[in-house]
Formats: structure tokens, sequence, C-alpha cells
């Protein structure tokens, strides 16, 4: 007896060909992320803010194995820099068929120390920012029957965390958002999912030591990129996997 792989889906799972943008990429999670992007394939476009480097190194190194990338800058604070970015992925690879929003704000602050510049300025990066990139690449997506718009949200937006109720608050508002566009693209070969890991290292924003976080974690340890990547791919090949927002916490938040 022979075992064959059942029907595929109408779509297929490749992501091959596909031009990804990825932002905040030359931090941990978004080196990962467009690393397996690029391994998938895609030809990939890194967002970044400040730090220019790791971007353009990793944007290097797919080029030279024969891949296709362009390290691109964007002051997300600014709410003209989504659409400018768009512009020059659409002019260095081509239109936008996967939106992975990832760059994001996550100074901790309590209750009392958070300013009004303070909220405004993790909401324009966090929250309003990928609306308008998303607002600027769905119609395209529309017009050719395909696209994947993933979300890099919190367990904050679901527990409060310890960073501060800006950041929370910021983060559950991309809930919100994933569920308004999810529901209203579904027809038109547009998944839209959010991801919502907790401590994980290799990035900028852990609230305190890792030695100490690692005890609020059940599995005993932090997340890994690489982790946070392998979901991400797999929610991107997924043709009917969309309105959802997946945890990637150790088991911190159970649901």
């Amino acid at each position: 007896m022979t075992l064959q792989e059942g029907p595929q889906a109408p779509d297929g799972r490749s992501l091959a060909g596909r031009v990804a943008l990825v932002t905040g990429a030359s931090g941990g999670i978004g080196q990962a992320l467009a690393r397996r992007l690029a391994v998938e394939g895609a030809h990939v476009a890194l967002g970044f803010g400040r730090t220019a480097g790791p971007a353009q190194d990793l944007a290097a190194q797919v080029v030279a194995a024969g891949g296709r990338a362009a390290a691109i800058q964007a002051d997300l604070r600014d709410p003209q820099a989504p659409a400018e970015l768009i512009d020059a992925t659409e002019q260095a690879l081509g239109p936008v068929d996967i939106l992975v929003c990832n760059a994001g704000r996550g100074h901790r602050q309590s209750l009392e120390e958070v300013t009004s510049t303070d909220f405004d300025d993790m909401v324009a990066v966090n929250l309003r920012a990928p609306f308008l990139l998303a607002q600027r690449v769905v119609p395209g997506m529309r017009e050719r029957g395909f696209g994947r718009v993933l979300f890099m949200s919190s367990i904050a937006a679901f527990t409060g965390g310890i960073v501060g109720p800006h950041y929370a608050a910021s983060k559950a508002g991309l809930h919100g958002l994933t569920y308004f566009l999810a529901s209203r693209l579904a027809d038109a070969g547009i998944t839209v999912n959010a991801l919502a890991p907790a401590l994980i290292t290799g990035t900028t924003m852990l609230p305190g030591e890792p030695e100490e976080l690692r005890h609020r974690v059940p599995v005993g340890r932090l997340g890994q990129p690489g982790e946070v990547a392998d979901l991400a791919i797999a929610v991107l090949r997924n043709s009917y996997l969309t309105n959802q927002v997946i945890s990637l916490d150790g088991g911190m938040h159970p649901r």
C-alpha cells in the first residue's frame, strides 16, 4: 500500500516568488522572519528604523545567495513613513504580497510615568503604522487574488503585561484590526492573522533579566526568534487559516 498526499489547497502553499515586507527587520525576531522568508524563496524587503546594520547585512547575504532583497529605512513614528516604505519596496522588488508588521516599541513605564507623548509614540509604531501599511497594500492584494498579512502582537494584549499600559493597549488594538480585516478579506484570497509571543530572547524589549524572566515561563526557558519564525511561516503558508491571534508564550497564558 502506498500512501499518497491528499488534495492540495487551491492556491498552493509556496511563498516562492512572492514579495514580502518585514518591518523591524534589524531586531532578533525580524531577522529570523526575513531569513526564513528568503529561504522559502520570497523576495524580501527588510524595513528598519534607526539600526541599519543587521538589515543591510542580511539583505546582502540573501542577494549573495541568489535571492532578491532590499533593506529600506523608515521611521514609523512618522505618519508618512508607511506609504514611503511601500513605495520603496515596490520600486525595489514589486507589489507587496506578504506584509509582516513586526516593528514595535516597548519601553517599560508605570501608569504614572506614561505621558501623552509616550502614549502617542507607542501607538504610532505599534498600531497606527501596521494599519497604514495594511491600508496601502490590501487593494493590490485584492486585485491579484492573493495576500498575507501578519501582525506581531504580544501576550500583554491579553494579560496587560508588565511593559506598560500604552504597550498593552497598542498590542490589543492589533487584535481588533486583525478581526476587522480578516472577516472582510477572506473571500479575496487574503489571510490576516496575528502572533502573540512573550519573552523571546535576542530582542531589545525583554522587561527584565533573562534568568529572572525564565522562571515565569512554564516550559522553564525563554523563547527563540527562530521559534517565532517557524510559526509565522506556517501561518503564512496556510490559506485556510485566517482571523486568528495565536499565542507563543511557553504556556504562560492558556486560553
